[in-house]
């Protein structure tokens, strides 16, 4: 996969082919923003793509392959470690010794991670990689091109969330939040502020449904209403072509 930048989009994608060495027509291209001519050569923009040759496997798609099989590695043994040092020590340091594992994660998950996204056309960072609470890693990928891995209507970033999910979480038992150019910290703005009025319905009637929301809102939606409303049955409904929304009611209603 790469990235090319031009002044119109059949130079972009002929530049594309060359550097793929393919045709025009085994390309799989994105469009990430149109040309535009400006007004006296104020404001113009150029054509920026992301392409990929149809009949070979892109560095994109071998590093996701790599990323599926973290998934399978061994997981570490907590209650065995937590079972050795009392017995070796005498008392339960059983909260260093998680906080061994999580140190140890995070060096791990830190080196492997900017291992797997150096191989990626894309320019971004080094990936840095924190503690966000005592179950979580904060994973923060930031750079020129890091918008990019968001993807149309964050597509690539559910990828990418589901992906490094399955991994930290079957070997080290932890849990993830994903940030790619505060992508995450913008949605999370805007489903608290569209929630407010959903609030102001549940609070006065009982009840309330959502709009269809996209992407990660929905999931970003339902841990929020969850949490304010833990009495109430909140859970996610599909519309005949598969929108998502949320439905918000009484237990007995159901």
């Amino acid at each position: 996969m790469i990235k090319i930048e031009a002044h119109t989009l059949e130079h972009a994608y002929a530049q594309a082919a060359a550097h793929l060495e393919c045709s025009v027509t085994e390309l799989e291209i994105e469009i990430v923003q149109h040309p535009k001519k400006g007004l006296f050569r104020f404001f113009q923009k150029k054509a920026i793509i992301v392409a990929t040759c149809k009949r070979k496997v892109s560095s994109e798609s071998r590093s996701l392959e790599l990323l599926e099989g973290f998934g399978s590695f061994s997981r570490p043994n907590i209650v065995e470690s937590k079972e050795k040092s009392v017995s070796e020590s005498g008392w339960d340091d059983t909260q260093s010794t998680y906080e061994g594992l999580h140190m140890e994660a995070l060096e791990e998950i830190k080196r492997d991670i900017n291992m797997l996204f150096a191989t990626l056309c894309f320019k971004i960072d080094p990936i840095a990689v924190t503690v966000y609470d005592d179950q979580t890693l904060l994973v923060e990928i930031n750079g020129e091109d890091a918008a990019l891995l968001i993807g149309k209507e964050g597509y690539r970033y559910k990828a990418l969330s589901y992906m490094i999910f399955n991994w930290i979480n079957a070997k080290y038992r932890l849990q993830l939040r994903l940030e790619i150019a505060e992508f995450l910290k913008n949605q999370e703005e805007a489903i608290g502020r569209y929630l407010e009025s959903v609030y102001e319905s549940i609070d006065s009637d009982g009840r309330a449904q959502t709009k269809v929301l996209d992407g990660v809102l929905v999931q970003i939606a339902l841990r929020e209403l969850r949490a304010r409303y833990p009495q109430k049955y909140v859970a996610i409904r599909s519309t005949r072509d598969g929108a998502k929304f949320i439905v918000i009611n009484d237990y007995y209603e159901h």
